[in-house]
């Protein structure tokens, strides 16, 4: 856990924490010999992969971004990417329950984003935040619901559609504010419709970029994960966020990385991306 002040608004990392991924899949096109160098993977090929939230305290609200695996993965999925569950407990440490979030933003609705947004209580799902209002793309929502071959598995129903169907969760059509200083964008790439969470404070900014750079060591522009629908367009999305974040000096907040939940990402006189982790005093 990790936290930071952003103009007036304090953001703490907080983490579900860390499964399990083939490295393969998780560096996509990109040799082994070249990415292990960043991510050393163990006898399986497997790489350890962080489960990273945001909770953002305005003075006004309580915003969690994304909510990890959670609890309720079928025993299929627990055998395959383990089951860690951190997520309420690394709360508690940093002194917030359940009932102090008031509101939660899903990047997109693959499992390991929003496991947490319900929860099973006496046999039933239930919001995990009772007083949250909750916020997802609506793109992701009619996707998943599609079901298709190539990534029905990604999407669990109950992790949103109880939400939905009490009126607790509004699905987002693009881009637009949530509460002041604090808005969504949509990055397609990963997904269609998947958005990041740009939070604004005083004359400083950071994003929760979520899987379109899923890690420090995701950085370069064609590291591209082969979990990606669109692979071409998660280039031309890192191409316009780095655009705007690296002039400006965004803070990126990193969805997977087990080590570093934030930094800034730079570009040496070689043009060489540079992931550079904030000063402990910020």
């Amino acid at each position: 856990m990790q936290r930071l002040t952003l103009g007036d608004f304090e953001l703490i990392a907080v983490s579900d924490g860390t499964y399990r991924l083939d490295g393969g899949a998780f560096f996509g096109v990109i040799p082994k010999v070249m990415w292990e160098k960043k991510v050393k993977a163990d006898a399986e090929n497997y790489v350890p992969v962080g489960l990273n939230s945001v909770v953002v305290r305005t003075g006004q609200h309580t915003v969690l971004i994304e909510t990890g695996i959670g609890n309720k993965l079928p025993e299929r999925f627990v055998k395959i990417f383990g089951q860690p569950a951190k997520l309420l407990d690394n709360l508690n440490a940093v002194g917030i329950s359940p009932e102090d979030i008031d509101i939660v933003i899903n990047s997109h609705l693959h499992f390991d984003h929003c496991g947490w947004n319900t929860t099973l209580k006496d046999g039933k799902i239930v919001p995990t935040f009772p007083k949250a209002k909750y916020y997802a793309p609506e793109g992701e929502w009619q996707h998943g619901r599609l079901q298709l071959e190539r990534d029905a598995i990604s999407y669990m129903s109950e992790n949103y559609d109880p939400l939905i169907k009490t009126g607790q969760m509004e699905l987002l059509r693009g881009d637009q504010e949530i509460v002041p200083g604090i808005s969504v964008r949509v990055f397609p790439g990963h997904t269609l419709h998947m958005q990041a969470v740009i939070i604004e404070s005083g004359s400083q900014t950071a994003c929760y970029i979520s899987d379109l750079i899923p890690t420090s060591a995701h950085i370069d522009l064609t590291w591209v994960m082969a979990f990606d629908l669109l692979p071409l367009r998660t280039i031309e999305s890192r191409k316009r966020y780095y655009a705007q974040s690296i002039p400006e000096k965004w803070l990126t907040m990193f969805t997977h990385d087990p080590n570093v939940p934030w930094a800034y990402v730079e570009k040496d006189e070689r043009g060489k991306m540079l992931a550079k982790p904030p000063s402990t005093d910020e």
